[in-house]
């Protein structure tokens, strides 16, 4: 049964998300202009305006064919009693807890498959291609790799039965996180330290973002950093520092198209072969 809680949530769910969205933005921004990590080595107007060109993007087509969402598609299995916890007989507040555990270790698996595997490595090297490292690198995503990603996501919902709410939540702090620990900043050590015990850092998956692939294939979490540690795919530093380290893909260090929103859109469908090959993406 779908309570008046899920329903206002299913109604109002594009302005609760839009409003936390710009929310978040509006702060890292703020944070990355007064205490920046790095210096940009391409145009910071150019990149936020690809960048943001391609979410908005991303955004209005994945609306138009997947007009319930992540969100919406939760309440619909909610009424038709789909999944273990529609049947399970568990507190609420568990059930809210495990399905967005749940849901974050999916998109870790995700992750890691599309680094593993070649034709969804070609997509996500949109995102790996950015040559800077900031708040909206984490917006950066080509669009087919939205909609699988959706696909990913509402399949899990359907298998587990998460409610509305919970995924409301997930999707709230999914994209929280990633403009978090994509951000330009950095922390204290020592808070550094004590955050990733529960959050995924900006120190900790800008090691994800170095040309090294032995740290490209690390530190695949954008939420709980847990399943990086309990799958042996955690690591603590980049190798030349967070100062010293480049950011991007080696075969993309030269050109300042990676920064433009039509290069971005077809990156996927050219160069199928990337200089480092999947079997050396994976070292």
């Amino acid at each position: 049964m779908i309570t008046v809680i899920e329903e206002i949530i299913f109604k109002q769910e594009p302005l609760i998300r839009t409003g936390f969205f710009f929310g978040m933005l509006g702060v890292m921004g703020l944070w990355e202009r007064l205490f920046p990590t790095r210096r940009p080595v391409v145009s910071k107007p150019l990149r936020w305006a690809s960048n943001l060109g391609m979410v908005m993007l991303s955004t209005l087509l994945l609306r138009a064919l997947f007009p319930l969402a992540a969100v919406g598609f939760a309440g619909v299995a909610a009424s038709q009693g789909w999944g273990v916890f529609n049947i399970l007989d568990l507190p609420g507040w568990l059930v809210i807890l495990l399905s967005v555990m749940i849901l974050d270790l999916t998109i870790y698996l995700q992750h890691v498959m599309f680094h593993a595997l070649p034709v969804l490595w070609r997509l996500h090297r949109v995102h790996h291609a950015d040559r800077d490292f900031d708040t909206t690198t984490g917006l950066r995503f080509h669009p087919i790799e939205i909609f699988l990603s959706m696909g990913i996501k509402i399949s899990a919902i359907a298998l587990i039965g998460a409610p509305p709410v919970a995924v409301l939540l997930f999707e709230i702090l999914l994209n929280a996180t990633a403009m978090f620990n994509h951000g330009n900043v950095s922390l204290p050590a020592f808070l550094d330290r004590m955050m990733r015990m529960v959050v995924v850092t900006p120190d900790m998956h800008r090691v994800h973002h170095s040309v090294i692939p032995r740290e490209t294939n690390s530190n695949y979490g954008f939420n709980l950093p847990w399943w990086d540690y309990l799958c042996g795919t955690y690591r603590a530093q980049p190798a030349k520092g967070h100062l010293g380290m480049t950011i991007g893909l080696s075969e993309y260090q030269t050109t300042i198209r990676v920064a433009q929103l039509p290069w971005m859109l077809a990156l996927p469908f050219w160069n199928p072969i990337d200089s480092r090959s999947s079997k050396d993406n994976r070292r």
